[in-house]
């Protein structure tokens, strides 16, 4: 039997889009509304909202044009497990799109923020206003990608000195004696930190150390600068937290 009375039957999606909040009433923008249609999805379609903060919703299709949408808020939804405190990845800068993909891998193994860092051995000193908005959209689509009600912020770049951080430190270092594995504990905020290309030097190392920091092995080869913080990551994703 059809819905009847001219009605389409809503039709339920696994779209995911973010909003600025979870509102009764929610207007979508342009780029979000282009991709609706792209999707085909139509007045009366149910998707998936979430705010980037770890809030998840169902939500119906009120409206939808060229250049913009309405959905209405349904029911709450469980997002994708989140570690028991926040995961911070701080990564030097890097060439090219070596950052995005950084970003990418490490929005998809849970971290809850990405601080950029200026080192002695930086491929980069700086970066521009757009290159961050672009890594920042990066990792909303990873979100979205990955199930995750969280989007990680992109922090702008600091010297490696002003770096400071809550809980643990785990600095990449080859040679290194120390496991993450063995030394994790998530009683407090866990932080991951790995150098450019030509790596950390010693000096900066020893600096980190002093302050708290512990060095962590990144197994018998030498990676490469983005190789190393998605290992690292995929170690504290494979302890099941």
């Amino acid at each position: 039997m059809g819905a009847g009375h001219g009605h389409r039957a809503a039709s339920v999606t696994d779209t995911r889009i973010r909003v600025a909040a979870l509102t009764p009433r929610m207007d979508v923008g342009p780029r979000d509304a282009r991709h609706l249609h792209v999707l085909r999805l139509k007045v009366g379609d149910v998707l998936r909202v979430f705010d980037g903060q770890g809030a998840e919703a169902e939500a119906q299709i009120l409206e939808l044009d060229a250049g913009r949408a309405v959905l209405t808020l349904g029911e709450a939804v469980s997002g994708a497990a989140e570690t028991p405190f926040p995961l911070t990845l701080a990564v030097a800068l890097l060439k090219g799109d070596k950052l995005s993909d950084v970003v990418r891998a490490a929005t998809e193994l849970g971290v809850a923020r990405v601080q950029l860092l200026v080192t002695a051995r930086a491929d980069a000193r700086e970066i521009g206003a757009q290159k961050l908005t672009r890594l920042q959209r990066v990792a909303e689509e990873a979100s979205k990608q990955s199930r995750r009600a969280v989007t990680p912020e992109v922090l702008p770049p600091i010297p490696l000195a002003d770096f400071q951080w809550e809980g643990q430190l785990f600095v990449a270092q080859p040679g290194s004696a120390g496991r993450i594995i063995s030394l994790l504990d998530w009683a407090a905020p866990v932080n991951i930190l790995t150098g450019p290309e030509g790596g950390l030097t010693d000096a900066e190392v020893s600096g980190l150390l002093e302050r708290g920091a512990h060095a962590v092995t990144l197994g018998p080869r030498i990676l490469r600068a983005e190789t190393a913080p998605v290992a690292l990551l995929g170690a504290i994703a494979a302890a099941g937290e």
